[in-house]
């Protein structure tokens, strides 16, 4: 069984990869959906060849029926390290990472961004650049 603490490790072992979009390759390029796949991937938390493409870049209404089909979706009060955030950064959801323990006390969340142009971490704050969806986790994960 896979545990919190591994999927934390390998999401922070994505930290600098580049943002592109689609793309799936830790060291080399990925976007938010690919950061979740590969971690899952790495895993054995899903098939290796596992994936969903065709997105694009502007919310369309499909990335929480992909993750209602995959992922087992909790409470927000519920979330922990591990765990994956789908949030919005104007109305709908648009955006996806991974939660870890923030270093000094509360959550973190790795995800690749584009507008930092690479995977980084950051406290986990919903506000108005971050708008809190939905909360999900991983098959398989206590």
């Amino acid at each position: 069984m896979t545990t919190r603490d591994q999927i934390v490790a390998e999401a922070r072992d994505w930290l600098g990869t580049p943002w592109v979009h689609q793309h799936r390759t830790k060291g080399v390029a990925v976007d938010c959906a690919g950061l979740v796949i590969g971690v899952a991937r790495a895993l054995g938390i899903v098939a290796d060849d596992f994936d969903v493409q065709g997105y694009g870049r502007q919310p369309d209404g499909t990335l929480l029926d992909l993750c209602d089909t995959h992922l087992q979706r909790i409470g927000q009060a519920d979330m922990q390290p591990g765990d994956v955030v789908v949030v919005a950064v104007e109305r709908d959801p648009q955006h996806m990472g991974i939660v870890v323990p923030y270093r000094h006390g509360g959550l973190a969340i790795v995800h690749a961004a584009s507008n930092a142009g690479r995977v980084i971490e950051h406290r986990l704050l919903f506000g108005v650049g971050m708008l809190y969806r939905r909360a999900y986790r991983f098959p398989g994960v206590a």
